[in-house]
C-alpha cells in the first residue's frame, strides 16, 4: 500500500505528458489497442453469424445481444475482485490474456455453413450466386434433380421458378410453409460459443480495472482529474475508430478470419504494454497486501471455469433465440413472452425489475425523505436510460444488417464499397468531433444560467436517438430500384444519434454517485452496469423484429427487407420521441426532487 501511496504523490508531481502524469500515457494506449480489438471484433460480429454460420436473424440478434449483455454485466465481479484480492494491474493483464484467446478462437469458424431450403418435411440445398460485375445476386436450389430460381414475394411468400423453362408456372410456397436455415458444423459453433464466452470473461477483468488506474494516477483533490479521463476516453474512440475502418475491410478483402486476427493482434499489444512496461507501472495497481497467492490461484481458476458457465448461457439463448422472437410477435402476453426468454432474459428481467422496485422502496424507509427523492430520481433516469442505449444499440445488429442488405454504400462515385461493418465508424467518429464543442457548450451555458438539467438532457437524448430512426425512414423513401437507401441517410442517423449520446452518456455515472445515498453508492453503480446489460440484451430483442428471410445471408426479397426494416425503425423512432416527451414533462419535478443536485 506504502508503494501505491508513493506512487500516487509522484504522479501529481510530474506533468511530462501533455500535462498529466507520464503513466496515462501507457494507459491511453492500452486502453486504444483493447478497444480497437473489441470494437473490431464487434463490427464484423452480427455479419459473421449471419453470412459465414447462416444462423437466421432471429438468431444473429438474439446471439449479439446476449453477448453485448454479458461483456457488460461482467466487469461487476472483475471490479470487485480487483479491489479485494488481485489489483488493478493483475487483473488488467489476465482480462487482456483472455480476451486476445477468444479473438483468436473466432479465427477458426471452419468451412461455411450450407443454405438449405426446408419445406414438406424435407431440406434441399440452396446456393447464392454473385453476378460477374458483382452488382445482384440470383438465389438457386436443386429440388429432385432440377434447379429453381429462389423468388422471395413481398407478401412473405416464395416463388421457385425453373431456371431451364422460366415461362413455366412458378412453384408456390405460402409463408410459414417453409424455412431458409444452415448445416451447420456443431465443433466450430462450439468454438465460436466458447471464444465468445472468453473475450465475456476477459472483459470482465480488464474493462473496470484499467479505469480505476487512471483515477489512481490523481491525488485526491487534483484539477487535473477530468482532462485526464477526457485524453483516456479519446483513446477509446480512437482505437474504436481504426478498428471499425480495417477489421471488416479485411474480413471482405481476404476473409473472415483476417478481421478477427487483426482484433486478436490488437488484444496482444494492450496486453504486452502492461507486461512489459519497464517499471512504468510500478506502485500503481497493485493487490491488496493482505492478498495470498492462493487466493489469487483461485480466482484465476474460477474466471476460467466461468467460460464454460458464458458458454451455457449463450447456447441456451441461441437454442430458445427463434421461439422467443416468435412469441414477442404474436403477441401472447407478457407472461407468456417472459416464460419463452431464454435463462439470461429471465434472470436479467427479475433482477432489474427488482433493482427498480426495491431500491426506491428501501429508500423511503432507510433514508431521509430528500435522500429517497434522490434516489426515486435516480433509478427513474436508470430506467430511461435502458431505452436510449436499447435504441442506440441497434447499431451493431439491427443498422449493421440494414447496411449489408439495403443500403447503397459506393462512396466516391463507385470507386469504393464500404464494407457494412465499417458503417459503424461515423459515431465514434462524430463523438471525437463533437465532444469538444458540447463539452464548451455546457460551459458557456452554465455560466449563463441555461444549461439543461440532468433530466433535460436524458430527454434531449432520447428525442434524437427516436429522430434519428425517423430520418433514416423518411430516407427510405428515395430509395433506389433495387431498394437501397442512400448512404448518406444512414450517416445522418448516426450523426443525430451520436449528438444524443453526448447529452445523454457523459453524465450517466456522475448523476449516479450525486444521487445515491452514500452507503449504497456501490450498489446503485452495480444497478447502472446492470441496466447497460440490460440495455443490450433488450436491444437484441428488438433487432429480433427488423428479422428478414434470407439464403446465405441474402435476403429473399429486398422490397419486403426494406419494408421490415422500416417498418421497425418507425415505430422504434416513436418509441424514442415519446420517452424523451414524457421524461421532458417529467423533468420539472424531477429537478425539484434532486434538490439541488446538477
Amino acid at each position: 500500500m506504502s508503494d501505491q501511496i508513493s506512487a500516487v504523490n509522484s504522479a501529481a508531481r510530474d506533468d511530462g505528458w501533455f500535462g498529466h502524469p507520464r503513466q496515462l500515457a501507457r494507459l491511453f494506449t492500452t486502453e486504444m489497442w483493447e478497444r480497437f480489438g473489441y470494437y473490431g471484433m464487434r463490427a464484423i460480429l452480427a455479419l459473421y453469424l449471419a453470412n459465414h454460420f447462416l444462423f437466421r436473424d432471429d438468431v444473429v440478434n438474439g446471439l449479439y445481444g446476449a453477448f453485448t449483455s454479458l461483456v457488460y454485466l461482467t466487469p461487476l465481479f472483475g471490479g470487485l475482485l480487483a479491489d479485494r484480492y488481485l489489483g488493478s494491474k493483475r487483473s488488467v493483464k489476465f482480462g487482456a490474456i483472455l480476451m486476445a484467446i477468444g479473438y483468436f478462437g473466432l479465427c477458426w469458424g471452419g468451412e461455411a455453413s450450407k443454405p438449405f431450403l426446408e419445406f414438406d418435411n424435407n431440406k434441399y440445398y440452396a446456393k447464392v450466386e454473385k453476378a460477374a460485375d458483382g452488382d445482384g445476386t440470383t438465389r438457386k436450389v436443386e429440388i429432385d434433380g432440377q434447379t429453381y430460381f429462389i423468388e422471395g414475394q413481398s407478401n412473405g411468400d416464395v416463388h421457385l421458378k425453373l431456371t431451364d423453362n422460366e415461362s413455366a408456372a412458378p412453384r408456390i410456397l405460402t409463408k410459414g410453409s417453409f424455412r431458409f436455415d444452415g448445416e451447420r458444423n456443431p465443433f466450430w459453433v462450439h468454438i465460436m460459443l466458447l471464444s465468445l464466452s472468453a473475450v465475456i470473461v476477459g472483459n470482465g477483468f480488464f474493462k473496470p480495472n484499467i479505469s480505476t488506474m487512471v483515477g489512481s494516477l490523481y491525488a485526491v483533490g487534483d484539477a487535473r482529474r477530468d482532462g485526464g479521463f477526457t485524453i483516456f476516453y479519446m483513446g477509446i474512440n480512437l482505437g474504436s475508430m481504426l478498428s471499425q475502418f480495417l477489421c471488416p475491410l479485411f474480413a471482405e478483402l481476404f476473409g473472415w478470419w483476417t478481421g478477427f486476427l487483426l482484433a486478436a493482434l490488437g488484444m496482444l499489444v494492450a496486453w504486452a504494454l502492461f507486461q512489459f512496461d519497464n517499471g512504468k507501472l510500478k506502485g500503481y495497481g497493485e493487490p491488496p497486501e493482505n492478498a495470498s497467492q492462493s487466493q489469487t490461484m483461485s480466482i484465476f481458476i474460477g474466471a476460467i471455469i466461468a467460460v464454460p458457465l458464458m458458454w451455457f448461457l449463450m447456447y441456451n439463448t441461441m437454442m430458445t433465440a427463434e421461439a422467443a422472437a416468435a412469441a414477442a410477435k404474436e403477441g401472447g402476453g407478457v407472461l407468456n413472452y417472459l416464460s419463452s426468454l431464454p435463462i439470461l432474459g429471465k434472470s436479467l428481467f427479475v433482477v432489474f425489475l427488482a433493482a427498480v422496485i426495491g431500491i426506491p422502496i428501501w429508500a423511503i424507509f432507510a433514508g431521509t425523505r430528500e435522500e429517497a427523492q434522490k434516489m426515486l430520481v435516480a433509478v427513474v433516469l436508470v430506467v430511461f436510460s435502458v431505452v436510449f442505449w436499447t435504441l442506440f444499440e441497434q447499431a451493431g445488429s439491427s443498422l449493421t444488417l440494414f447496411a449489408e442488405r439495403n443500403t447503397d454504400r459506393s462512396i466516391i462515385s463507385g470507386v469504393y464499397e464500404m464494407p457494412a461493418g465499417q458503417v459503424q465508424i461515423f459515431n465514434p467518429l462524430f463523438i471525437v468531433m463533437f465532444a469538444p464543442v458540447f463539452s464548451l457548450l455546457w460551459v458557456v451555458l452554465a455560466r449563463k444560467g441555461l444549461e439543461p438539467s440532468t433530466p433535460v438532457k436524458f430527454a434531449i437524448g432520447l428525442l434524437l436517438v427516436g429522430v434519428g430512426f425517423l430520418v433514416l425512414v423518411y430516407g427510405a423513401g428515395f430509395a433506389d430500384d433495387k431498394y437501397r437507401v442512400g448512404l448518406l441517410w444512414l450517416v445522418a442517423a448516426y450523426l443525430i444519434h451520436s449528438i444524443g449520446e453526448l447529452c445523454l452518456s457523459p453524465v450517466g455515472l456522475s448523476m449516479i454517485t450525486k444521487l445515491s445515498i452514500a452507503r449504497v453508492v456501490g450498489l446503485m453503480m452495480g444497478v447502472w452496469f446492470l441496466s447497460s446489460a440490460m440495455a443490450q440484451y433488450v436491444g437484441g430483442i428488438v433487432a429480433q423484429f427488423a428479422s428478414v428471410e434470407t439464403v446465405a445471408g441474402e435476403s429473399t426479397n429486398p422490397e419486403l427487407a426494406l419494408k421490415t426494416y422500416v417498418g421497425v425503425f418507425e415505430m422504434i423512432g416513436y418509441w424514442g420521441i415519446g420517452a424523451g416527451v414524457l421524461l421532458l414533462a417529467l423533468s420539472w419535478g424531477l429537478q425539484k426532487m434532486m434538490h439541488g443536485v446538477k
